[in-house]
């Protein structure tokens, strides 16, 4: 193999940055009432399960449990 190396034209490089192409996506079909309706419900129901999550889950994070009392049975009393 030779050390000798060809010059690359970079002209074509330049070309590309103003390339623009004729071709457009088509547009996005929009979504039916079906669907919108049943995003909404997932939406809901996710939404609903945390809050039910949080309601029935908040009193066993609370820290101001009631004082237990002690409950001494009657034979030590009698002593």
């Amino acid at each position: 193999m030779s050390g000798r190396r060809e010059p690359v034209p970079f002209a074509f490089l330049a070309e590309t940055d103003r390339f623009r192409s004729n071709v457009a996506p088509p547009p996005r079909e929009r979504a039916s009432v079906g669907q919108m309706a049943g995003r909404w419900l997932l939406g809901l129901t996710i939404i609903a399960a945390l809050v039910g999550s949080l309601v029935l889950g908040m009193p066993a994070l609370s820290l101001d449990h009631p004082a237990t009392q002690t409950q001494q049975s009657q034979a030590s009393e009698n002593r």
